[in-house]
Parts: C-alpha cells; sequence; structure tokens
C-alpha cells in the first residue's frame, strides 16, 4: 500500500480529485489538516471525498450572485443570516458539504451569533449556492443534509432544485421569493457586473428590484 500526506497532494484550479473508501475518521482528519484559510473546497458521501479547486472566475460567479442575494433580502426587508462556506456535516449520514456561499432565512433566528454548527439539533441553511456542475457526490450530501433549496449556476444559467422528498427536482420559482423570475434575473445582473462592473450592477439590481415591489 502506497501512503501519501495531505500536502503532497495538488488540486489544479478548476479540478477535483475523487478518493474512495475515506473513512469517517479520516474525512474530519483532512478537513481539520486543510484548515479554514484555503481556496479548496470539499464534498463528502458515504466514503467517498471530493476535494476541488475553483477557478478565479467561479469566485467572482460566487461573489457577485452572494451579493445579489443579499442585496434582494435587504430590499424585501427579510433578516438573514450567511454562512459562507462553511463545513455542514453529520456523522450519522456520513455526509459533509462546504457550498460556495449559503444562507439561513427562514430559520435566520436560530444561527444568530452560532460559531459553531451541529447538524443534529442545528437546521442546515435554507438556500445553499453552488458556482459550476455540482457533482454526484456533493448532490448526495446535500441530500443526507436535507438543504431545501439549491441554486447553480453554470454558463450563464440558473437552475433551482428544491428537495422533495429524498430527491431534488428543478423548479422555476424559488420558494424563497416565488414573485421574482430568479432564473432570469440572477444571470443577467451577473453578466452585467462582468460587463459593467460589480457596483454599478448591483445599484442597478437594486433598482430593478424596487420597481417590481
Amino acid at each position: 500500500m502506497v501512503t501519501l500526506q495531505l500536502r503532497q497532494i495538488r488540486v489544479p484550479p478548476g479540478q477535483r480529485i475523487i478518493l474512495v473508501d475515506v473513512s469517517w475518521q479520516v474525512f474530519e482528519a483532512i478537513i481539520s489538516e486543510l484548515g479554514e484559510h484555503r481556496g479548496s473546497r470539499v464534498a463528502y458521501s458515504q466514503g467517498t471525498l471530493e476535494i476541488m479547486a475553483p477557478l478565479p472566475e467561479h469566485e467572482r460567479s460566487k461573489v457577485i450572485i452572494g451579493d445579489l442575494v443579499k442585496a434582494l433580502l435587504d430590499e424585501l426587508d427579510l433578516n438573514w443570516e450567511s454562512l459562507g462556506s462553511t463545513t455542514f456535516k453529520r456523522k450519522d449520514m456520513s455526509a459533509g458539504i462546504e457550498p460556495d456561499d449559503c444562507f439561513y432565512i427562514q430559520n435566520y433566528k436560530l444561527m444568530i451569533g452560532k460559531d459553531r454548527i451541529d447538524l443534529t439539533v442545528d437546521p442546515p441553511p435554507d438556500l445553499a449556492i453552488e458556482i459550476d456542475v455540482t457533482s454526484k457526490t456533493q448532490i448526495s450530501a446535500y441530500q443526507a443534509l436535507k438543504v431545501p433549496e439549491i441554486w447553480r449556476y453554470e454558463s450563464k444559467n440558473l437552475e433551482i432544485s428544491l428537495l422533495q422528498g429524498e430527491q431534488y427536482e428543478k423548479s422555476l420559482i424559488s420558494p424563497t421569493f416565488p414573485t421574482f423570475s430568479i432564473t432570469e434575473l440572477i444571470p443577467r445582473f451577473v453578466e452585467m457586473a462582468r460587463t459593467t462592473g460589480m457596483s454599478s450592477a448591483l445599484r442597478a439590481f437594486r433598482q430593478s428590484i424596487r420597481e417590481q415591489i
């Protein structure tokens, strides 16, 4: 058997590595060794571990979509707590995930001031955001943790997936923002941010929302 140390593994930007037959104890040890301040993200489900390294354009999309969601929540006078790419995990479900971004909206009160998340007692995020294609491992982890709503952005398109029972189903409507065409609004202003800049796109987005309220 060949044994490698984690520091020997390099994941190029835009790529991922998949490790199989990874125990929960090893998964937690890897999370601990990787630390909190890193560019990579992980997903774990039933012994399969993915380590992903996003591209710069991935991070740009993540930031602007997160800012658009915050602007929309503010314009609607909705309270929220954002936990970014926090590691969410449950040993009893053998699942762990780090979304690109996530929000507590319906359950925001329960998260105020929380520094540690225990999904055996705390709820999962109400909304998770993923940039690019979400892999089978990631979807399985989200299913196990029962995250009710996922937005997946790829190639200028936004897809909304809602947890229905044990499976995710595509939806044209976000139950969090039912009166807005999210699948049209978000991609349009993400592209505007690429051409006119983030600040001007956010101002235009806020004005658009005010006109629809």
